[in-house]
C-alpha cells in the first residue's frame, strides 16, 4: 500500500474509531472480548483497505467488518453460553444502531442548516451559550439584556430550532 493510502486509512480510522468502538461495545457484553474484537477488526480493516472505495462511508464499512467478527466470536463461544441471544437478534440490534446513527447524522445536518437560518442576534446567543458555554449572566452582560430575557430568548430559540429540525428531517411533513 502506498503512503497516501496508508495516511488515508489512518485518518479515516482516527475520525471514525469512536463510532466503531461504541458499536462493538454495544454488541459485545464482555469488555475483554470487545477489545479483542476491536483489535482484530483494525487488522482486518487494514488488510482489506485496498477494497475500500475512497469517498464512501468508512464507518459503515468498518462496522460491517466488526459485525462479521462479532458473529464469528458468538459462534465460537456458543458452547460457553456467555451470550444466549441469537445471531439474528444481534444483527437486528446492529441494524438499529446504524439507523440511529444515520438519523443522528441527518439531525446534525438539519441543526446546522437551521442555525444558519437564525437571525444574527439569535446565532450569537446560541454560540455564546452552547459553544463558548457562557453562563446566562455572562450572556445577559454581553447582550445588554436581563437574565430573564436571556432565558426567554434561549427558550424561544430552542423551540424554533426544534421545529426547524423536525421540518428538515421530515421533508416539511409534520409527524
Amino acid at each position: 500500500m502506498d503512503d497516501s493510502r496508508t495516511e488515508e486509512y489512518l485518518r479515516l480510522l482516527a475520525a471514525n474509531e469512536r463510532a466503531v468502538v461504541a458499536y462493538v461495545y454495544s454488541l459485545v457484553p464482555v469488555r475483554a472480548d470487545a477489545e479483542e474484537i476491536l483489535q482484530e477488526a483494525r487488522v482486518v480493516m487494514w488488510k482489506k483497505f485496498e477494497s475500500f472505495q475512497s469517498g464512501t462511508n468508512f464507518a459503515a464499512w468498518a462496522k460491517k467488518i466488526a459485525l462479521g467478527l462479532i458473529l464469528n466470536y458468538r459462534r465460537s463461544n456458543r458452547r460457553k453460553r456467555i451470550v444466549p441471544t441469537e445471531d439474528a437478534f444481534i444483527e437486528a440490534v446492529a441494524a438499529e444502531i446504524d439507523r440511529i446513527d444515520a438519523e443522528g447524522d441527518s439531525r446534525s445536518e438539519a441543526l446546522e442548516i437551521c442555525v444558519g437560518k437564525l437571525p444574527q442576534a439569535h446565532r450569537e446567543m446560541v454560540l455564546w451559550r452552547y459553544f463558548e458555554e457562557l453562563e446566562v449572566a455572562e450572556i445577559a452582560d454581553r447582550s445588554k439584556r436581563t437574565e430573564s430575557a436571556v432565558y426567554r430568548m434561549l427558550s424561544r430559540i430552542r423551540k424554533m430550532l426544534q421545529e426547524c429540525i423536525e421540518s428538515e428531517t421530515t421533508g416539511g411533513v409534520r409527524v
